[in-house]
């Protein structure tokens, strides 16, 4: 178990029950050349073009990059810079639908006749980044580098974060794919063992899972972990430790200690693109909170964030926010034509909060401190950082922080403490 962290009402209730509903087809698409860490993807259509389902419309430029693909069949409209959840804008190609849903010519293929390169080549191909929010190019992750070695696979199934299901509902309803991706991943990897992480919170999917794998004939050593309930046990870092006891060192990676991390919903989408040929158009995101019909939906990749709410029959106004991603480290959303994107876990409508008109000092209580999963100073930090002193900041390892939230959540005061950080970050990498 990790050190500091906190126990959160979760309000999964609202929509774990609530099956996987495909989204209607959207009628127009804003599609970012940049939705995931490392270079954007260079456009390789142009206004007027007609394209379909599946089809690359965004070359991938350089090893920390994806491609991106058309999510419907249409006719490009434009291509312009917009808005991204994250608040940064980016070049984006929209295509109006026809509503015909024609798309490439999909390749079924057995993945055991495959080698470790052809399956990264077809991941890389198809798009897929990490689909728990960080969006990192999951080709990278499966590239492990010269002079280092995966002993584990580990899967992240234990969706932290308050309100969002979609990764659970994806456990109940598509496991068998799942496992099955998870051994692809094994090959990709050349490892014999994987765990599968879900919290105490979800222990009805032990069933599911346990059937799943006495059915399916299974190539690797397959091992579920039942994890206590504690945010941000789906943290790579902290589910390494809570699994395995390893710790990654400061400014280090999972695969120095011997592992690589998956998402539930990641190593779906890795299942498809290698079986069925389906590359990344498409994910599973949670619309809850105080909306009318909490839902989960496969919704397009490119979908404008008003279509999902009014669908769920939620409204935005005074006295609410709408957050994608989880509450504690998602982003407020003020614009609702931005679109949806691969790294868009959750829309959660939630109630406004009243904060302090100034910046409330600290009162030295060490709250931060005790709850910090990173081991670091978020009360020093954040001080420093008001200040400007940023090298004071890279002296405490400011780096190292994850940006949980946890912090802020517990400070009495209410200081803004993981924003105080994230400006740091920022200034210290302008350097």
């Amino acid at each position: 178990m990790f050190k500091g962290g906190i126990k959160l009402l979760d309000f999964k209730s609202l929509s774990k029950n609530e099956p996987i509903e495909e989204f209607e087809y959207p009628e127009k698409v804003i599609i970012p050349l940049s939705q995931h860490t490392g270079s954007p993807a260079k456009p390789v259509v142009k206004k007027g073009d007609y394209v379909v389902e599946g089809q690359i419309i965004g070359e991938i430029t350089g090893f920390i990059s994806s491609y991106i693909h058309s999510s419907v069949s249409g006719k490009v409209i434009d291509i312009i810079p917009w808005d991204l959840p994250t608040g940064r804008k980016s070049l984006s190609v929209i295509i109006e639908s026809d509503g015909e849903r024609k798309s490439i010519e999909k390749k079924e293929r057995n993945w055991l006749a495959l080698s470790s390169e052809e399956i990264i080549d077809i991941v890389r191909e198809s798009g897929i980044v990490g689909l728990g929010g960080a969006a990192f190019p999951t080709h990278v992750k499966l590239t492990v580098p010269p002079g280092k070695k995966a002993d584990f696979v580990i899967i992240n199934g234990c969706e932290c974060e308050p309100f969002l299901t979609c990764d659970y509902r994806i456990l109940k309803e598509c496991i068998d794919e799942v496992i099955e991706g998870i051994q692809i991943i094994c090959k990709a990897t050349n490892v014999k063992k994987a765990f599968i992480g879900i919290e105490s919170n979800k222990i009805d999917l032990i069933p599911v899972l346990n059937n799943s794998i006495k059915n399916l004939k299974i190539y690797v050593e397959i091992e579920i972990k039942i994890l206590p309930t504690k945010y941000p046990q789906g943290s790579e870092k902290h589910l390494i430790k809570s699994i395995l006891n390893r710790e990654v060192p400061s400014g280090g990676l999972p695969i120095d200690v011997g592992c690589i991390v998956f998402n539930v919903q990641t190593v779906l989408a890795i299942k498809r693109a290698v079986c069925n040929g389906i590359p990344l158009t498409e994910r599973v995101l949670t619309c809850t909170g105080l909306v009318g019909t909490p839902k989960n939906l496969k919704v397009k990749i490119g979908t404008p964030i008003s279509k999902i709410l009014s669908y769920c029959n939620g409204e935005l106004k005074y006295g609410r926010k709408l957050v994608t991603g989880g509450p504690m480290m998602g982003i407020q959303i003020y614009d609702l034509e931005t679109p949806v994107i691969k790294g868009t876990t959750g829309l959660i409508l939630l109630p406004e909060e009243d904060l302090p008109e100034e910046i409330q000092p600290c009162i030295r209580c060490g709250k931060c401190i005790e709850v910090c999963p990173m081991f670091l100073l978020p009360s020093e930090i954040g001080r420093y950082a008001e200040f400007g002193r940023f090298d004071k900041c890279e002296n405490l390892n400011v780096f190292d922080c994850i940006e949980c939230g946890c912090c802020s959540y517990i400070c009495p005061a209410k200081r803004p403490l993981v924003d105080f950080i994230k400006c740091a970050k920022f200034k210290l990498r302008k350097k």
